[in-house]
């Protein structure tokens, strides 16, 4: 047999080999293997042996984390390098080490030739430090950490740090922490359960840029993120998180073991993570707490940095926030580069000597230094690499109101961000390694373009790629409606008196068990309040509780509702019949202000593209279908989808935007969908 002939026959082999493993790790878990998860397993053995890379639909119910993960394994046997796994949120990151992969491996180690090595790698704020903790950093106010977070991975929301909290619950949760550290094993905040505030953590953790590094602390030998980095070094499989993939690909920094094949999954969050984890943010607070620690911790003069900050604030003053299409003017720029050279000034007196290497407040105090720096450098050089700068306030939190809202009396917030990462994604993710990007998801009808398009898979250059839909085990024609309220009017601020009623109507009809997904927080608390007198079954709404005590409670209550934001579209998996009504209540368009959009969209359109199609539509339409997919979430599963805007049926972009959507039988009916809800509602009583 010739050479080329043999290639291909171990190929089908190694595809071969790879579903016998997943026919025995479904049939040890007791379930039976899909044709939509063997579909899977096979393109990505088959991605893996020819290096091109994979883009891979697969429904809620696929089976995708098995699909994917088995063809890793086997090809990280043979491989001298690990591979790794990306996933967008730390829930998933601890669900496939946590579940998935040790019920795998516990089903397919006998039929392999060695054990199979996993590891887990997060950023370096996420653990303990152990110097920290021996008091080798000075402690620091909170707000003071908060300016300098310095892009590490803020995937889980922490409502409770915004709100404050007095200092003794603060003392109480760091002495927690401390007692916590002293038996951990591993220093990672997620296995700290119950868990604690930002501002707590803050109070034992450093970010990558405050860490003194292994060669200068002196606890390096027992820190927890190195400990980390070194299973890493010598695994077969690595789970980590777009965030950390996005500092390897943007920055070239070692924070993840060289790998071969990565797969990206929830891949329709990627360009979105990476995009977060490589913006910046500068303010004249940053400035006068990075002066102030300088002059504390290194002894150096910092009057150039506090003229620097005066001369920046007055150059803010009244500044309306919003998109800077031309970046700062001539007057800001001057004082961001006089700012510049104060930082280099600073950081040139602030070496110290080799003998006071370890002093945690000197690289404390310096990291801020070089964090503004590197935000001047961006700032006057965002023209030529087209990056997009605008002004933003923070917001205040009103008590009363109950909610955040962006208080102008605030001092401006100067942001830069990529106008894309696609070209970044390409040399730093896609050029050499092989990479499978995976969602539920990720194509728009049969298109998946539109997702290509921004993670840097199209155009001049572009490596080749293939994009397939494995489908869905679901039936989802005979398990869903997607009801659409045509006759309502079309959504303006807040929500109006007919879709508030609309929204009662559904619910007295399903009896509960509505799953209520809104643009804003806002919006879902004013629904909440509204409704509550006026229906007699529970409502729970985001921000009550815990997010997990939440969805627990909608869970295992079948006649309650959940009322919530974004976190709940992507992030809620009930099945059964406590949630047989979803109901979303406006199309998920970007906001009209937010201004890395509306830069985007302007770039598409001086291209001679449609702005509007390529930027708002594809996000509105990735996101209508994530959250149209917490309805059927089990063969069992019926229901009906309940989509409040009008316009989904009566514009013309309607259509592309329900052609991501599941295969729901449609109606703009209101009876029919009642009826459907009646009947559910019965069956479940």
């Amino acid at each position: 047999m010739t050479e080329q002939a043999a290639e291909p026959a171990d190929a089908a082999a190694g595809e071969e080999f790879v579903i016998e493993l997943l026919d025995r790790a479904v049939a040890g878990m007791g379930g039976q293997s899909r044709s939509g998860q063997h579909e899977m397993a096979r393109q990505v053995a088959r991605a893996i042996d020819t290096g091109d890379h994979l883009l891979v639909q697969a429904g809620t119910g696929t089976g995708k984390s098995l699909a994917y993960l088995i063809p890793l394994i086997a090809h990280s046997l043979e491989s001298d390098k690990p591979t790794l796994v990306s996933t967008a949120t730390l829930a998933l990151q601890t669900q496939i080490v946590g579940r998935d992969l040790p019920r795998l491996l516990k089903n397919i180690t006998p039929a392999l030739d060695r054990p199979v090595k996993v590891a887990l790698v997060k950023g370096r704020s996420n653990y303990v430090c152990r110097h920290k903790l021996e008091g080798g950093f000075p402690s620091e106010e909170p707000s003071e950490g908060q300016l300098f977070s310095l892009g590490e991975d803020t995937s889980v929301p922490h409502f409770a740090a915004a709100m404050g909290g007095p200092s003794s619950q603060l003392g109480k949760e760091v002495v927690r922490l401390r007692e916590w550290a002293e038996k951990t094993a591993t220093g990672d905040r997620d296995e700290l359960l119950p868990g604690v505030t930002d501002r707590a953590w803050r109070q034992v953790s450093v970010t990558s840029m405050e860490c003194l590094g292994a060669q200068k602390c002196p606890l390096a030998a027992e820190c927890f993120s190195e400990l980390a980095r070194h299973d890493a070094a010598d695994a077969d499989v690595v789970v980590t998180n777009h965030a950390m993939l996005a500092v390897s690909a943007f920055e070239g920094l070692a924070v993840l073991p060289e790998y071969d094949v990565v797969v990206v999954d929830e891949a329709h969050e990627l360009q979105d993570r990476v995009t977060g984890a490589v913006s910046g943010q500068l303010s004249v607070a940053m400035v006068h707490v990075a002066a102030s620690g300088a002059r504390k911790h290194t002894g150096i003069t910092v009057d150039a940095l506090n003229n620097a900050a005066a001369n920046l604030e007055l150059a803010l003053v009244g500044v309306p926030g919003g998109l800077l299409p031309n970046g700062l003017n001539a007057e800001q720029l001057d004082c961001v580069d006089q700012l510049r050279e104060a930082c280099r000034a600073a950081l040139s007196d602030s070496k110290g000597d080799s003998n006071n290497a370890a002093d945690g407040g000197r690289q404390l105090a310096r990291s801020r230094l070089l964090v503004i720096l590197e935000l001047c450098e961006r700032l006057l050089a965002a023209r030529e690499n087209r990056e997009v700068v605008w002004f933003s306030r923070n917001s205040t939190f009103d008590p009363q109101q109950g909610y955040s809202a962006p208080d102008d009396t605030q001092p401006a917030l100067i942001n830069i961000a990529p106008l894309s990462v696609a070209g970044r994604l390409r040399e730093g993710l896609f050029e050499g390694h092989t990479v499978v990007l995976t969602s539920a998801t990720l194509a728009i009808g049969s298109a998946f373009e539109p997702a290509a398009g921004g993670l840097g898979l199209l155009g001049e250059g572009a490596p080749s790629w293939t994009g397939v839909d494995v489908g869905s085990p679901f039936d989802y024609p005979k398990q869903g409606i997607l009801y659409v309220a045509g006759h309502l009017p079309k959504p303006g601020r807040g929500m109006s008196p007919e879709a508030l009623d609309e929204l009662e109507t559904l619910i007295r009809a399903s009896g509960g068990g509505a799953l209520c997904l809104f643009s804003s927080r806002r919006a879902a608390e004013d629904a909440a309040e509204a409704l509550r007198p006026r229906l007699d079954v529970s409502v729970l709404c985001q921000g009550d509780s815990t997010m997990t005590a939440l969805v627990k409670q909608f869970a295992d209550e079948p006649d309650t509702c959940l009322f919530g934001t974004m976190s709940l579209w992507q992030g809620v998996d009930v099945p059964g019949g406590s949630c047989r009504l979803v109901v979303i209540d406006r199309i998920p368009f970007p906001r009209p202000d937010d201004p890395l959009m509306t830069a985007r969209s302007r770039a598409v359109a001086q291209a001679g593209g449609n702005g509007f199609m390529s930027v708002s539509a594809t996000h509105a339409a990735i996101r209508l279908a994530q959250g149209a997919g917490r309805l059927i979430r089990s063969t069992d599963d019926k229901g009906v989808v309940a989509v409040l805007d009008s316009r989904l049926s009566t514009e013309r972009y309607g259509g592309f935007l329900r052609a991501a959507l599941p295969p729901f039988w449609p109606t703009t009916d209101r009876k029919i969908a009642v009826a459907a809800l009646e009947r559910l509602a019965g069956a479940q009583s």
